[in-house]
């Protein structure tokens, strides 16, 4: 007895005779097209048996061990078994066609195993936001219900060694709109070398992506809207990569809830990082965009491009990082709560360097920047802009002098060299406590107001007012 194959993904790579052939109306006929009879069907050897792999392509169906995309029936066990099957097999993938897939239990992804959905790339489902979109009820979707009421315990998701996610859209459908929201375990953990998140959309999970004990994990192409902690890295001892990871309130937004997020959200936190990679990442709308902190295992260091966030109190939160630093290049940063917001703070316990080149720095804030520091630590922006939404600049000519600087240093050491300044109001704050200053060649577009309260020298020089 032969077993028809549910997926035909072997005919895109078939010769182009065998596609012309299935075109021509001779698909069947193994003398005319044995490439297309093999994609079809399998060998009498498998006999049904969901214990055994589709011979070509290695890939189990977890609706073979029994799983049910209704939305109510637990899949736990279902896809714990296929994916046991899949790593006894010493790997394979495990594919979860249409359908929505509840689970009462949290799943281990084994060794060498792939578990994934219909998506090719990061699906949106803002229906629940904005009601003529789309809900999530179409491809592969995972409705995890268990752990509710605690961040404690497993993921729902856990990865290991060279075992990957991808292609599915993970919904809490019991998470409430009302402020506090319930909380749970991170919807996905990534441990060991090499494991993988790609396509997936997180609508709104309590937490996100935990990343901790391994190295060169992979995140790419993840959209969503965790509503407390959106990643987090730490004891990555081997260039964690991070690509196209986008935070935006796509399951709420101008609501009690969102707001919650924007007082007690964080996109993203890296403690211990050793040769961090992040190529465009944004979050929106929360306490902190991106948090540099110090575990017991140490601190980060690495290239950040492309390293956006918008409406949050605090852009960028540096309380400490490595030596040898933290380099950030071509990113844009927005704010539109100011009472309570600035772009960039450096914290007073920070030891390291970090830099900002090319970057953008606009909104209805005063001070974008708060640097402190303990001696040898440096801050540098080079080729940035900074600039804010015109109707800043209409307040009374008697309160200009009452503003907060764009840059207000207090500890270790800074140098400010090739920005452009666009607003009236002073530049550069300069405190008594900082090791050292350098501030040149750079372009005010109002009078040049750099105040220095250094008790050692600095070097200021070479800076052009356009309005002298």
């Amino acid at each position: 007895m032969k077993r028809i194959i549910r997926h035909t993904c072997f005919v895109a790579a078939m010769p182009m005779m065998a596609l012309c052939d299935w075109a021509g109306g001779t698909m069947g006929d193994p003398a005319v097209s044995p490439a297309l009879s093999l994609a079809v069907q399998a060998p009498e050897t498998t006999q049904g048996s969901p214990q055994t792999p589709d011979a070509i392509t290695s890939q189990w169906n977890v609706l073979d061990f029994g799983a049910s995309g209704d939305g109510t029936a637990d899949n736990t066990r279902a896809f714990q078994d296929a994916l046991n099957a899949a790593g006894a097999a010493k790997g394979g993938v495990v594919f979860a066609p249409t359908g929505q897939y509840s689970f009462t239990g949290s799943l281990t992804v084994p060794k060498d195993v792939t578990l994934r959905g219909v998506f090719a790339w990061a699906p949106s489902h803002s229906g629940i936001r904005d009601k003529n979109d789309e809900l999530p009820e179409f491809g592969t979707v995972l409705l995890p219900r268990g752990g509710a009421g605690s961040e404690e315990g497993p993921a729902f998701i856990s990865l290991n060694t060279n075992s990957v996610l991808q292609g599915v859209c993970i919904y809490y459908p019991d998470q409430i709109l009302t402020p506090p929201p319930k909380p749970y375990p991170y919807a996905i953990s990534m441990t060991g070398s090499n494991p993988g998140v790609l396509d997936v959309e997180l609508l709104n999970p309590y937490n996100g992506i935990k990343i901790a004990k391994g190295g060169r994990q992979y995140v790419r192409n993840v959209y969503g809207q965790p509503l407390h902690i959106g990643l987090l890295v730490d004891e990555s001892y081997d260039c964690c990569r991070l690509e196209n990871v986008h935070w935006n309130p796509w399951w709420t937004y101008q609501t009690d809830m969102s707001r919650w997020q924007l007082d007690n959200g964080i996109g993203f936190i890296f403690g211990r990082s050793d040769g961090q990679y992040a190529l465009n990442t944004f979050c929106f709308n929360y306490d902190i965009g991106y948090k540099f902190i110090r575990t017991e295992a140490g601190v980060t260091y690495g290239n950040f491009a492309g390293f956006n966030a918008e409406l949050c109190h605090a852009c960028v939160y540096v309380e400490d990082c490595a030596t040898w630093g933290i380099l950030i290049a071509n990113a844009g940063y927005a704010l539109l709560d100011p009472p309570r917001s600035m772009m960039v703070r450096i914290g007073p316990k920070n030891h390291g360097t970090v830099r900002f080149n090319n970057c953008a720095f606009w909104g209805p804030t005063d001070r974008c920047a708060l640097v402190e520091g303990i001696e040898g630590a440096m801050v540098c922006f080079a080729d940035c802009t900074f600039a804010e939404w015109p109707e800043n600049r209409e307040m009374p000519k008697e309160d200009l002098p009452k503003r907060d600087p764009c840059i207000e240093v207090l500890g270790g050491s800074i140098m400010v060299r090739g920005c452009e300044f666009r607003d009236h109001k002073p530049q550069v704050v300069l405190g008594p406590e900082l090791q050292g200053a350098i501030i040149s060649e750079n372009i005010m577009h109002w009078p040049l107001d750099i105040r220095s309260r250094m008790k050692k020298d600095a070097v200021i020089k070479d800076n052009l007012a356009l309005r002298p």
